[in-house]
């Protein structure tokens, strides 16, 4: 009988994982991405709305992005949040269309953007070391109380362990992967 919910660790180990490519999503190199303004709320209809429920955002070429307004009464609010949020991003209205230039960052800006998705990496493998502790706990907790043998209890540790590197080496990868983005101009 295993002490230790690997599903549950799993799901949650996931989690840790979708949430860093989240906030990946919203930084950008040289290219412009939709995902980009993912993050942008907008003052609509009384309430603050997510940018992506009230108009589409697509790449229109190498360094610009479009932003189209479904209702057009929409569209200075939609300009106001994209030059509030801490993006650095000039949308120009042309109509209910919004066109927004990526300027390529700087070297020095590169930098920053690397250190803070570091950071980010960081944060999302201290929360699956945080859930393999869980597991942990659960297993010396079983064998405590006489649920399993200690035996059995080191064999679902290191089943938790294994569990653990697999979602760090995501992550690695993952960072690897942007920061390889975030150098390319």
């Amino acid at each position: 009988m295993a002490a230790v919910d690997f599903a549950d660790l799993r799901k949650r180990m996931q989690g840790a994982v979708k949430f860093f490519e989240d906030k990946l999503s919203g930084v950008h190199g040289g290219r412009p991405s939709p995902g980009l303004l993912d993050g942008i709320k907008v003052d609509a209809y009384g309430s603050p709305m997510p940018l992506n429920q009230v108009a589409s955002v697509n790449v229109s070429d190498a360094q610009q992005l479009s932003v189209q307004v479904w209702d057009v009464s929409l569209t200075q609010a939609v300009e106001k949040a994209i030059r509030d949020s801490d993006l650095d991003l000039n949308p120009q209205a042309a109509g209910g269309v919004l066109r927004i230039n990526i300027p390529p960052p700087s070297e020095e800006r590169r930098k920053q953007l690397i250190a803070m998705v570091g950071k980010y990496a960081e944060e999302a493998r201290v929360s699956v070391r945080g859930v393999r502790r869980s597991g942990m706990d659960d297993a010396k907790a079983a064998e405590k109380a006489g649920d399993i043998s200690q035996d059995d209890m080191h064999k679902e540790s290191a089943e938790v362990q294994k569990l653990t590197d697999e979602y760090v080496g995501n992550i690695n990868a993952i960072l690897e992967a942007k920061e390889q983005d975030l150098k390319t101009i």
